[in-house]
């Protein structure tokens, strides 16, 4: 099984919202933070959002208000609701613990914002 799955990414204009959900095993899922992170183009890969087991959430600070991250314990799932989006926050978003793993990145989703 792979271990973190994301899928919700697409093309959309500016302004508009996009829905990001990541399927997690449940051996990782079951007792540890979860995080949202992205990697724009020629920028380094950087942390978006955390969410503890239970519901203890963090932001970057220049996403706080328009970025929502949840988690669903009982569908090993973590979301992350994207709305006001800027062609800035166009780049790859990956889901990972908190801190991360590297044997756990996969293949992320692709968001681009169109202004």
């Amino acid at each position: 099984q792979v271990p973190l799955v994301e899928s919700g990414g697409g093309l959309v204009q500016a302004g508009g919202s996009l829905r990001l959900s990541c399927a997690a095993s449940k051996m990782i899922f079951s007792s540890l933070t979860m995080a949202w992170y992205r990697q724009a183009p020629g920028k380094q890969r950087e942390l978006v959002a955390s969410i503890s087991r239970g519901g203890t959430t963090n932001y970057a600070d220049s996403l706080k208000g328009r970025f929502t991250i949840s988690r669903d314990n009982g569908k090993t799932a973590v979301y992350l609701q994207m709305n006001s989006l800027k062609p800035e926050d166009t780049a790859v978003y990956y889901c990972n613990l908190f801190p991360y793993r590297d044997v756990y990145w996969g293949q992320g989703t692709q968001v681009t914002v169109s202004s």
